[in-house]
């Protein structure tokens, strides 16, 4: 997957080297640089690249840039600092005053792009109507004398109006437009380009079992070990298990094809040191392309450069439904093709491929009123939507704050609970992608065919921001495997911020928990009221409905009575918009910039003092977000915050009051106490998971219903006045 809209480097003049680079005058050089002309350059290889990443290897693509535009972008060659491309791409010019600019990136999957060095290819000094060799030298401004490798490429330019121009086919004659059509052609062939290289072509799901017999790294005898998966771009992390020499992970998650020969899983075991470097343990590779697809297979690898074995659980399966298209050609709207998604998840297939949940189709329109973020009053939008792990993205729309891409993005959907991101960043020539807006959308508050005007946001997702997404969204899921898929473990992502310390995050969640208590000690002072007799009537009538539940109580009606408050609250719950809007008063949002001034005036050696008892501060957050999250979800699945997995819970609860009814607990927690003893005995490599913990995640917390409320639109002018205005 390409995803290097994020890339940070400053432009640098590079040394070209080469017939092309000749200082004499050569026959054929322009002499004037208006007219028309065929630029042909054919990226051939790279020699001795800049190492960029860890393990002393680089994973580099090309991008040519004229007149600050992106006109080219090549593939990306993994783990490699000679790369071969061998690609070519033709350029329609108007002017050979402006230099080809090329630029070297490293690839990082979901973080900024390193880059690896750029140079300037000068058109008017090449030599007309043959191919010429060019070496074009690296370089980094802000390091000019560091060796950072050559590029190889193979140059043709022809006037359009020269003989040799003149029989080529009538294809290449339409070539004969202006500057501007000439640059949308190219963005065209772009999209396409971004289209291909995003869609993946299979799966394979991963669960990391255990380490056996790993070589101790700590004064102790011991390890901390935890593991890194790379897959081409991809990139998964492990927990860290401590002290132990044979960790049992127990993780699933899954990693996506985009090679038709499945490619090289590349393992890595990591000894994690808190204020230190982690140690290296080991390392080994799986080849994706011996392994047969559709079946589990069952593998321990042994570590290359030291003892100890890691033990897996890998499965090919080819690829879900997953699409980029033109709105003309939507999966969705073709009738035939509809009919066939709706089989596909009909009631008779609910067990059938059970991961396999449903499809979602976004169809990203327009935007309007973005944020500038360029210095000419304009901005270079492109818009990112995430699926948990499944990421696409549309082109580049450039000079623009009202684009229109029109593209439909089809997702398999795993979880019915995942939350669809749409953010919308501005791509810069030399530097991050600047943010301008994000929304998210769980998957279960969608209503199909209905286009809708989201509000941006925010990174956080906690006030707006400006600028309004058009969407729109169609979603077909089966309800028996997505009730099915509530119980598992949630798939988690695999690129998440590390945690920081934050004085407003930890006092947040603090008064999180402190509200979670101040309810209980609340319910508790007036079931006390009841006892000291404060109010006659509440106190006779609490005493005459304990004394009938106590004789008459049967363990059964501990779930009924859980049934009977969500039935209650289902017809008598009050509207939550007030709710919401005290919640929001409530948190007390962190501002990053100004925790990163704070941070970064502080000096290196105090904080280099705090390092040690950083972790402990980000356990004592983490935990008391962790309590006030299950509490609040606790609470927002008796208050029908998500329908869904109320129902769900009804249904839970009615199925366990009549379980209760019917049979004798000594045969329930005998039947439990079976399960519980055999379950590693009837398979050995089971990841364990607690049900009713996996359902609970599913809901979100108060925070997390903040975050996915959806912001009014204002409609006090009209979108085409808006768009008037800023084109304007």
């Amino acid at each position: 997957m390409q995803s290097s809209r994020e890339e940070g480097a400053a432009d640098s003049d590079g040394v070209m080297e080469g017939v092309g680079a000749s200082s004499a005058v050569p026959p054929e050089r322009a002499v004037h640089s208006s007219g028309m002309y065929k630029l042909e350059v054919e990226l051939k290889r790279g020699h001795s690249l800049a190492v960029r990443d860890r393990g002393g290897t680089s994973d580099p693509y090309v991008k040519f840039k004229m007149a600050g535009k992106e006109v080219f972008r090549s593939k990306i060659i993994h783990k490699n600092l000679n790369p071969v491309w061998d690609e070519r791409t033709t350029l329609v010019l108007d002017s050979l005053s402006e230099p080809l600019y090329v630029k070297v990136f490293d690839y990082d999957f979901g973080r900024q792009d390193d880059f690896m060095g750029s140079a300037y290819l000068h058109l008017d000094s090449l030599e007309q109507q043959r191919t010429i060799p060019v070496t074009l030298v690296l370089k980094d401004p802000q390091y000019p004398d560091e060796d950072l490798g050559t590029l190889e490429l193979a140059v043709t330019l022809t006037p359009k109006d020269s003989p040799l121009e003149e029989r080529r086919d009538s294809t290449t004659m339409l070539l004969r437009r202006s500057w501007k059509r000439s640059t949308k052609q190219q963005s065209l062939r772009l999209s396409e380009l971004h289209r291909k290289s995003q869609l993946w072509r299979g799966i394979v799901s991963i669960a990391l079992i255990e380490g056996r017999s790993l070589i101790p790294m700590d004064p102790n005898g011991l390890s901390d070990p935890y593991v890194k998966f790379r897959l081409g771009p991809q990139k998964y992390r492990s927990k860290t298990v401590p002290k132990t020499l044979s960790p049992q992970w127990r993780e699933q998650f899954d990693l996506h094809l985009y090679e038709e020969t499945g490619g090289v899983l590349e393992i890595t075991v990591w000894d994690k040191d808190t204020g230190r470097r982690d140690d290296f343990i080991g390392r080994c590779q799986l080849d994706l392309s011996a392994l047969a697809r559709e079946q589990t297979h069952h593998l321990e690898l042994p570590l290359e450069e030291s003892r100890g074995v890691v033990v897996l659980l890998v499965t090919l399966t080819a690829s879900p439904a997953v699409s980029i298209a033109d709105l003309s050609v939507t999966p969705l709207d073709d009738p035939q093709e509809r009919r066939e998604i709706l089989k596909r998840y009909g009631v008779m297939k609910s067990f059938s491929r059970l991961r396999d949940v449903g499809i979602v189709q976004v169809k990203v329109m327009r935007a309007e009123g973005l944020m500038a973020a360029d210095v000419n009053g304009k901005s270079d939008p492109f818009c990112v939507l995430e699926l948990t792990n499944d990421r696409l993205q549309t082109h580049t729309i450039y000079k623009n704050l009202n684009p229109e891409w029109n593209k439909a993005f089809t997702f398999n959907v795993k979880d019915i609970h995942s939350v669809l991101e749409v953010t919308v960043y501005d791509e810069d020539r030399d530097r991050s992608a600047d943010f301008l807006g994000k929304v998210a959308i769980p998957i279960l508050t969608i209503r199909n065919g209905e286009q809708k005007g989201y509000m941006l946001k925010n990174k956080e997702l906690t006030s707006p921001t400006k600028g309004v997404i058009y969407l729109e969204i169609d979603v077909i899921y089966n309800k028996v495997k997505a009730a099915l898929r509530t119980v598992v473990p949630a798939e988690q992502k695999y690129i998440e911020e590390e945690p920081k310390v934050s004085k407003q995050l930890l006092q947040q969640n603090f008064n999180r928990v402190k509200r979670c208590i101040m309810v209980l000690i609340s319910y508790g002072t007036y079931i006390n009221s009841c006892f000291e007799w404060e109010s006659t009537q509440r106190s006779i009538v609490s005493f005459v409905l304990f004394v009938v539940v106590v004789w008459n109580f049967e363990l059964y009606m501990l779930p009924l009575a859980l049934l009977l408050l969500l039935v209650w609250n289902y017809f008598f719950c009050s509207s939550r918009d007030a709710a919401d809007t005290s919640m929001e008063a409530m948190f007390e949002w962190e501002d990053e910039e100004e925790d990163k001034d704070d941070k970064d005036s502080e000096p290196k050696g105090f904080m280099d003092k705090l390092y040690a008892i950083q972790d402990v501060f980000i356990s004592v957050q983490s935990a008391l977000d962790e309590v006030a999250s299950y509490a609040e979800r606790i609470k927002n699945t008796f208050t029908w915050t998500v329908p869904f997995l109320s129902w769900l819970a009804i249904t839970a609860l009615c199925l366990a009051t009549l379980l209760l009814y019917l049979l004798p607990l000594r045969y329930l927690v005998l039947a439990w106490g079976v399960n519980k003893f055999t379950k590693k005995l009837r398979n050995p490599y089971m990841i364990d998971n607690n049900e009713l913990l996996d359902f609970l995640s599913r809901v979100p917390s108060d925070v997390q219903v903040m975050q996915y409320r959806e912001l009014k639109v204002d409609v006090g002018q009209s979108p085409n006045k808006r768009r008037r205005t800023n084109q304007s």
